[in-house]
């Protein structure tokens, strides 16, 4: 029993214990806007006393987590006693003034669609229609305000990896309190790059000879072409189709080709050259090739077979090591 009481004793000793006139008063408010993460006594409550650092520990009792930005949290008169007699501070021996219940919501900085719509803009506009001159940012959606506690702010703006610098592009919002990360927002941008690109006017055959009645020039979007879309109608000229074509496609590298210059059994004539020295002969192709192809030749002389690249339509040139 003696242990019992020396115990009681010790604790009563270890809480705060002033007498009633320099004990301190504590005024609960009602309602409160606090900035910080935590909920301090000090934020939701006036408190006077003579003592400075008792008044000093009362304002720093953390009374609990604050709610989100622009949310709100309600604390009853029995927290507020738990988290005194936690932090060693007897609250039947304050002056303890308190509403049953008390309102606590977090202020806050609202970012608006618009905002983050300007910023994935602004973005877009630097790093990638900057070198297009017919480019354009057709729209931009954004699904939320966001709410951000009240401090330093800054954002990051990042298109998601693997996609498209073109089209409809998402985009990662990173936004950061006092240098701390906090919330990421997603857009989705639609971007219109324009292009010039070749189009065949009607259809055309297999093995056709494309001339410049077969097609025209079409500005486009450059999301709705192929990587390889041709753009220049000079390269088209002078080759013919590899397979029938359709009227209004879009022309590309494997749609085309050089007609072959020479064909099985046409005669020409070999070059090598080497160190200066260039040495001529008469030989049989083998197989039809088209300009810049390899093919295999047989020299008329020595009877071997040899593999030249094609010139023109005369001539096939050995390539020595």
């Amino acid at each position: 029993m003696l242990l019992v009481l020396l115990t009681g004793a010790i604790l009563a000793l270890l809480m705060v214990g002033p007498s009633a006139a320099d004990s301190a008063r504590i005024q609960v408010l009602p309602a409160a806007q606090i900035e910080a993460e935590q909920i301090l006594l000090g934020k939701i409550a006036r408190i006077e006393g003579s003592d400075p650092d008792l008044v000093q520990r009362l304002r720093d009792v953390v009374i609990g987590r604050a709610p989100l930005p622009g949310r709100n949290r309600t604390i009853d008169a029995g927290v507020v006693r738990r988290r005194l007699r936690q932090n060693r501070i007897n609250p039947d021996q304050l002056v303890l003034d308190m509403p049953p219940r008390v309102k606590v919501e977090r202020r806050f900085i609202e970012i608006k669609q618009d905002k983050i719509k300007s910023l994935v803009a602004d973005y877009i506009a630097q790093h990638i229609i900057n070198d297009f001159e017919d480019a354009r940012i057709k729209q931009i959606q954004v699904n939320e305000n966001l709410k951000l506690p009240v401090g330093r702010i800054s954002y990051s703006v990042e298109p998601s990896r693997n996609s498209e610098r073109m089209g409809k592009i998402p985009f990662n919002v990173k936004f950061e309190v006092n240098g701390k990360f906090y919330r990421r927002v997603w857009a989705v941008a639609a971007v219109e790059i324009m292009t010039d690109v070749v189009v065949t006017q009607k259809p055309l055959g297999r093995h056709k000879p494309i001339t410049e009645d077969d097609i025209e020039i079409r500005r486009m979007d450059l999301a709705q072409l192929p990587s390889d879309a041709i753009t220049d109608p000079a390269t088209i000229l002078g080759q013919r189709t590899r397979r029938a074509i359709g009227s209004n496609t879009v022309l590309r590298p494997n749609l085309v080709e050089f007609p072959p210059l020479l064909k099985r059994g046409d005669v020409v004539v070999i070059i090598a050259e080497t160190a200066g020295l260039k040495i001529t002969a008469l030989g049989q192709v083998k197989k039809k090739g088209r300009l810049g192809e390899r093919i295999p030749v047989v020299n008329f002389d020595s009877k071997k077979v040899l593999y030249a690249r094609v010139v023109d339509g005369n001539t096939v040139k050995v390539e020595l090591k």
